[in-house]
Protein backbone atom coordinates (compact mmCIF):
# COMPACT_ATOMS: atom_id res chain seq x y z
CA UNK A 1 0.00 0.00 0.00
CA UNK A 2 1.59 3.61 -1.03
CA UNK A 3 1.83 5.43 2.00
CA UNK A 4 -0.35 8.43 3.10
CA UNK A 5 1.66 11.01 1.55
CA UNK A 6 -1.01 14.33 1.45
CA UNK A 7 -0.83 17.65 0.07
CA UNK A 8 -1.44 20.28 2.57
CA UNK A 9 -2.82 23.30 2.94
CA UNK A 10 -2.81 25.21 6.37
CA UNK A 11 -4.89 28.28 7.43
CA UNK A 12 -2.57 30.09 10.21
CA UNK A 13 -2.04 33.29 12.12
CA UNK A 14 -0.18 34.43 15.06
CA UNK A 15 1.73 32.54 17.25
CA UNK A 16 -0.53 29.63 17.81
CA UNK A 17 -0.08 29.23 13.36
CA UNK A 18 3.55 29.49 14.16
CA UNK A 19 3.92 26.95 16.53
CA UNK A 20 1.31 24.93 14.77
CA UNK A 21 2.87 25.10 11.09
CA UNK A 22 6.15 23.29 12.68
CA UNK A 23 4.69 20.72 14.28
CA UNK A 24 3.00 20.45 10.40
CA UNK A 25 6.48 20.40 8.59
CA UNK A 26 7.49 18.09 11.30
CA UNK A 27 5.27 15.83 10.65
CA UNK A 28 5.03 15.93 6.92
CA UNK A 29 8.30 15.15 6.68
CA UNK A 30 8.07 11.67 8.76
CA UNK A 31 5.23 10.84 6.14
CA UNK A 32 7.70 11.33 3.25
CA UNK A 33 4.78 13.74 2.08
CA UNK A 34 5.33 17.24 -0.16
CA UNK A 35 5.88 20.88 1.69
CA UNK A 36 2.46 22.09 3.00
CA UNK A 37 1.05 25.49 1.65
CA UNK A 38 0.78 27.81 4.38
CA UNK A 39 -2.06 30.65 3.91
CA UNK A 40 -0.96 33.23 6.07
CA UNK A 41 -3.28 36.41 7.96
CA UNK A 42 -2.41 39.34 6.70
CA UNK A 43 -5.09 41.12 8.27
CA UNK A 44 -2.82 42.75 11.28
CA UNK A 45 -0.12 44.24 8.88
CA UNK A 46 0.43 48.03 9.26
CA UNK A 47 2.56 50.97 7.94
CA UNK A 48 4.33 52.35 11.17
CA UNK A 49 7.43 54.34 10.56
CA UNK A 50 6.99 54.23 6.87
CA UNK A 51 7.77 50.55 6.78
CA UNK A 52 5.16 47.78 6.09
CA UNK A 53 5.22 45.43 9.09
CA UNK A 54 3.57 41.76 8.46
CA UNK A 55 3.40 40.57 12.27
CA UNK A 56 1.64 37.13 11.16
CA UNK A 57 4.31 36.68 8.17
CA UNK A 58 7.06 37.31 10.54
CA UNK A 59 5.81 35.37 13.45
CA UNK A 60 5.58 32.24 11.03
CA UNK A 61 8.93 32.80 8.93
CA UNK A 62 11.21 33.36 11.97
CA UNK A 63 9.56 29.99 13.85
CA UNK A 64 10.09 28.00 10.71
CA UNK A 65 13.90 29.32 10.13
CA UNK A 66 14.44 29.12 13.77
CA UNK A 67 15.25 32.42 14.63
CA UNK A 68 12.19 33.80 16.71
CA UNK A 69 12.07 34.54 20.12
CA UNK A 70 10.46 31.88 22.32
CA UNK A 71 9.92 33.99 25.47
CA UNK A 72 8.47 36.68 23.91
CA UNK A 73 6.47 35.42 21.47
CA UNK A 74 7.54 37.42 18.74
CA UNK A 75 10.47 39.01 16.94
CA UNK A 76 13.82 37.57 16.70
CA UNK A 77 15.80 35.57 19.26
CA UNK A 78 18.86 37.81 20.36
CA UNK A 79 17.31 41.00 19.09
CA UNK A 80 18.63 44.77 20.09
CA UNK A 81 16.47 47.33 20.13
CA UNK A 82 18.85 50.60 19.32
CA UNK A 83 17.06 52.11 16.45
CA UNK A 84 13.86 52.04 18.44
CA UNK A 85 15.59 54.34 20.66
CA UNK A 86 16.40 56.35 18.34
CA UNK A 87 13.05 56.51 16.65
CA UNK A 88 11.08 57.33 20.26
CA UNK A 89 13.83 60.16 20.44
CA UNK A 90 12.73 61.52 17.46
CA UNK A 91 8.87 61.15 18.74
CA UNK A 92 8.33 58.41 15.62
CA UNK A 93 6.14 55.63 15.76
CA UNK A 94 4.57 54.26 18.83
CA UNK A 95 6.00 54.07 22.18
CA UNK A 96 4.01 51.23 22.88
CA UNK A 97 5.23 49.18 20.11
CA UNK A 98 8.77 48.08 20.07
CA UNK A 99 10.97 47.20 16.95
CA UNK A 100 14.22 45.28 17.24
CA UNK A 101 16.80 46.09 14.96
CA UNK A 102 17.17 42.67 13.02
CA UNK A 103 13.21 43.19 12.75
CA UNK A 104 13.55 46.25 11.28
CA UNK A 105 15.81 44.91 8.67
CA UNK A 106 13.29 42.45 7.55
CA UNK A 107 10.91 45.58 7.50
CA UNK A 108 13.20 47.54 5.77
CA UNK A 109 13.92 44.99 2.97
CA UNK A 110 10.21 44.15 2.57
CA UNK A 111 9.02 48.03 2.24
CA UNK A 112 11.96 48.58 -0.30
CA UNK A 113 10.90 45.40 -2.50
CA UNK A 114 7.15 46.78 -2.50
CA UNK A 115 8.49 50.39 -3.32
CA UNK A 116 10.50 48.62 -6.43
CA UNK A 117 7.13 46.80 -7.74
CA UNK A 118 7.09 43.37 -5.73
CA UNK A 119 3.98 42.30 -4.73
CA UNK A 120 3.86 40.61 -0.77
CA UNK A 121 4.04 37.20 -2.54
CA UNK A 122 6.89 37.93 -4.04
CA UNK A 123 8.64 39.20 -0.99
CA UNK A 124 7.29 36.41 0.89
CA UNK A 125 8.74 33.73 -1.30
CA UNK A 126 12.18 36.07 -1.51
CA UNK A 127 12.45 35.99 3.03
CA UNK A 128 11.90 32.11 2.11
CA UNK A 129 14.90 31.59 -0.06
CA UNK A 130 16.95 33.16 2.48
CA UNK A 131 16.10 29.97 4.84
CA UNK A 132 15.18 27.52 3.21
CA UNK A 133 12.15 27.13 5.45
CA UNK A 134 10.50 23.74 4.19
CA UNK A 135 7.09 24.96 4.11
CA UNK A 136 5.87 26.90 0.62
CA UNK A 137 3.98 30.53 2.35
CA UNK A 138 1.22 32.34 0.49
CA UNK A 139 -0.29 35.66 2.08
CA UNK A 140 -3.85 35.49 1.87
CA UNK A 141 -3.95 38.22 -0.46
CA UNK A 142 -1.91 40.71 -2.05
CA UNK A 143 -3.54 43.43 -1.26
CA UNK A 144 -3.59 45.94 1.92
CA UNK A 145 -6.59 45.00 4.34
CA UNK A 146 -5.66 46.14 6.99
CA UNK A 147 -7.71 45.23 10.79
CA UNK A 148 -9.72 47.77 12.45
CA UNK A 149 -11.37 47.77 16.06
CA UNK A 150 -14.75 49.48 16.11
CA UNK A 151 -15.03 50.19 19.72
CA UNK A 152 -18.24 50.19 22.09
CA UNK A 153 -17.40 54.02 22.49
CA UNK A 154 -17.83 54.92 19.06
CA UNK A 155 -13.82 55.38 18.83
CA UNK A 156 -11.82 53.33 16.38
CA UNK A 157 -8.50 51.89 16.34
CA UNK A 158 -6.27 49.75 14.18
CA UNK A 159 -6.00 46.13 15.55
CA UNK A 160 -2.24 46.78 16.67
CA UNK A 161 -3.12 49.51 18.76
CA UNK A 162 -5.92 48.15 20.40
CA UNK A 163 -3.74 44.54 20.64
CA UNK A 164 -0.38 45.42 22.22
CA UNK A 165 -1.14 49.09 23.47
CA UNK A 166 -4.39 48.68 25.44
CA UNK A 167 -4.02 44.41 25.88
CA UNK A 168 -7.54 44.27 24.84
CA UNK A 169 -8.95 46.07 27.65
CA UNK A 170 -11.37 48.41 25.47
CA UNK A 171 -14.53 46.29 24.41
CA UNK A 172 -14.77 45.93 21.37
CA UNK A 173 -18.06 46.03 19.25
CA UNK A 174 -16.40 44.58 15.78
CA UNK A 175 -13.55 43.83 14.02
CA UNK A 176 -13.14 45.43 10.15
CA UNK A 177 -11.23 44.63 7.55
CA UNK A 178 -11.40 47.80 4.95
CA UNK A 179 -11.48 46.69 1.32
CA UNK A 180 -11.36 43.18 1.68
CA UNK A 181 -14.42 43.01 -0.01
CA UNK A 182 -12.49 44.24 -3.35
CA UNK A 183 -9.27 41.93 -2.40
CA UNK A 184 -8.71 38.70 -4.03
CA UNK A 185 -6.48 35.76 -2.86
CA UNK A 186 -2.91 35.90 -3.55
CA UNK A 187 -1.74 33.88 -6.28
CA UNK A 188 -1.86 30.23 -5.73
CA UNK A 189 -4.12 30.06 -2.89
CA UNK A 190 -7.23 28.77 -4.59
CA UNK A 191 -5.07 26.50 -6.69
CA UNK A 192 -3.68 25.04 -3.47
CA UNK A 193 -6.91 24.50 -1.88
CA UNK A 194 -8.25 23.09 -4.80
CA UNK A 195 -5.14 20.51 -5.18
CA UNK A 196 -4.74 19.43 -1.86
CA UNK A 197 -5.67 16.31 -0.03
CA UNK A 198 -6.26 18.17 3.36
CA UNK A 199 -6.73 21.38 4.30
CA UNK A 200 -6.04 22.26 8.16
CA UNK A 201 -7.26 25.31 10.45
CA UNK A 202 -4.52 26.11 13.01
CA UNK A 203 -5.29 26.66 16.38
CA UNK A 204 -5.21 30.53 16.25
CA UNK A 205 -7.52 33.31 16.94
CA UNK A 206 -10.50 32.54 14.88
CA UNK A 207 -11.78 36.27 14.67
CA UNK A 208 -8.57 38.15 13.96
CA UNK A 209 -6.35 35.54 12.06
CA UNK A 210 -8.52 33.21 10.49
CA UNK A 211 -11.49 35.47 9.87
CA UNK A 212 -9.56 37.62 7.59
CA UNK A 213 -8.65 35.07 5.41
CA UNK A 214 -11.95 33.14 5.06
CA UNK A 215 -13.30 37.34 4.46
CA UNK A 216 -10.95 37.72 1.09
CA UNK A 217 -13.43 36.72 -1.42
CA UNK A 218 -13.09 33.70 -3.16
CA UNK A 219 -11.66 31.84 -0.05
CA UNK A 220 -14.99 30.26 1.54
CA UNK A 221 -15.95 29.27 -1.97
CA UNK A 222 -12.26 27.42 -2.87
CA UNK A 223 -13.03 25.85 0.69
CA UNK A 224 -16.66 24.71 0.20
CA UNK A 225 -15.64 23.07 -3.37
CA UNK A 226 -12.42 21.15 -2.57
CA UNK A 227 -12.42 17.60 -2.81
CA UNK A 228 -10.07 17.80 0.34
CA UNK A 229 -10.98 17.19 3.96
CA UNK A 230 -11.51 20.35 5.79
CA UNK A 231 -10.17 19.99 9.16
CA UNK A 232 -9.72 22.69 12.00
CA UNK A 233 -8.15 22.53 15.55
CA UNK A 234 -9.38 24.21 18.53
CA UNK A 235 -7.77 27.16 19.33
CA UNK A 236 -9.97 26.81 23.14
CA UNK A 237 -8.85 23.98 25.65
CA UNK A 238 -10.82 23.82 28.80
CA UNK A 239 -13.36 26.66 28.07
CA UNK A 240 -10.51 28.62 27.88
CA UNK A 241 -8.09 30.64 25.09
CA UNK A 242 -4.61 29.15 25.38
CA UNK A 243 -2.66 32.34 24.97
CA UNK A 244 -3.77 36.05 23.80
CA UNK A 245 -7.08 37.42 24.16
CA UNK A 246 -9.26 35.58 21.74
CA UNK A 247 -12.03 35.44 24.35
CA UNK A 248 -12.51 39.08 24.04
CA UNK A 249 -12.68 38.76 19.86
CA UNK A 250 -15.31 36.04 20.19
CA UNK A 251 -17.49 37.72 22.91
CA UNK A 252 -17.42 40.59 20.37
CA UNK A 253 -18.71 38.75 17.43
CA UNK A 254 -21.40 36.42 19.74
CA UNK A 255 -19.69 33.53 20.21
CA UNK A 256 -19.04 31.23 23.50
CA UNK A 257 -15.49 30.86 24.39
CA UNK A 258 -15.82 26.98 24.06
CA UNK A 259 -14.30 24.70 21.22
CA UNK A 260 -18.21 23.66 20.11
CA UNK A 261 -18.70 27.04 19.39
CA UNK A 262 -15.80 27.54 17.64
CA UNK A 263 -16.71 24.74 15.37
CA UNK A 264 -20.47 26.34 15.30
CA UNK A 265 -19.01 29.71 13.84
CA UNK A 266 -16.60 27.83 11.31
CA UNK A 267 -19.68 25.55 10.66
CA UNK A 268 -20.37 22.38 8.83
CA UNK A 269 -19.73 22.21 5.10
CA UNK A 270 -22.94 20.43 4.94
CA UNK A 271 -24.77 23.19 5.68
CA UNK A 272 -23.06 26.21 4.40
CA UNK A 273 -19.92 25.98 6.47
CA UNK A 274 -16.47 25.18 6.15
CA UNK A 275 -15.18 22.38 7.99
CA UNK A 276 -15.66 18.67 7.65
CA UNK A 277 -13.86 17.76 11.34
CA UNK A 278 -13.09 19.12 14.43
CA UNK A 279 -10.12 18.34 17.09
CA UNK A 280 -11.05 18.89 20.39
CA UNK A 281 -8.74 18.46 23.45
CA UNK A 282 -9.39 16.03 25.87
CA UNK A 283 -10.02 18.39 28.27
CA UNK A 284 -13.56 18.98 26.48
CA UNK A 285 -14.31 15.72 25.35
CA UNK A 286 -17.93 16.02 26.65
CA UNK A 287 -18.29 18.87 23.90
CA UNK A 288 -17.60 16.24 21.42
CA UNK A 289 -21.34 15.64 20.41
CA UNK A 290 -22.59 19.09 20.55
CA UNK A 291 -19.89 19.07 17.71
CA UNK A 292 -21.26 16.02 15.97
CA UNK A 293 -24.58 17.80 16.12
CA UNK A 294 -23.82 20.47 14.00
CA UNK A 295 -22.66 18.01 11.19
CA UNK A 296 -19.11 18.16 12.01
CA UNK A 297 -16.99 15.11 12.82
CA UNK A 298 -15.14 15.60 16.58
CA UNK A 299 -12.06 14.15 17.22
CA UNK A 300 -10.66 14.15 20.82
CA UNK A 301 -6.98 14.54 20.78
CA UNK A 302 -4.37 15.90 23.29
CA UNK A 303 -4.08 19.75 22.03
CA UNK A 304 -1.41 21.19 24.28
CA UNK A 305 1.53 22.80 21.74
CA UNK A 306 4.12 22.03 24.35
CA UNK A 307 7.24 22.34 21.57
CA UNK A 308 8.00 21.16 17.62
CA UNK A 309 7.12 17.04 19.06
CA UNK A 310 4.10 17.78 20.61
CA UNK A 311 3.25 20.00 17.90
CA UNK A 312 3.64 17.35 15.47
CA UNK A 313 1.26 15.10 17.35
CA UNK A 314 -1.73 17.28 16.74
CA UNK A 315 -0.85 17.50 13.31
CA UNK A 316 -0.78 13.75 12.78
CA UNK A 317 -3.89 13.86 14.55
CA UNK A 318 -5.43 16.40 12.54
CA UNK A 319 -3.75 14.74 9.31
CA UNK A 320 -5.40 11.32 10.50
CA UNK A 321 -8.81 12.79 10.92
Amino acid sequence: MRPFQPRVVVLAGGVGGSKFTLGVRAALRRLGAPEATVVVNTGDDLWLSGVRLQPDVDSITYALAGVNDTERGWGRAGDTERVNEELQAWGAGWPWFTLGDLDLGTHLARTGWLREGLTPTHVIARMGERWGLGIHLLPMTDSEVDTHVLLEDGRRMHFQEWWTRHRAQLTPRAFENPGITDAVPAPGVQEAIASADVVLFAPSNPVVSIGPILAVPGVREALRATAARVVGVSPIIGGRVVRGMADVCLTAIGVETSAAAVARHYGSRSADGVLDAWLLAEEDVDAAAEVEAAGVRAVVAPLWMRDEETSAAIAEAALRA
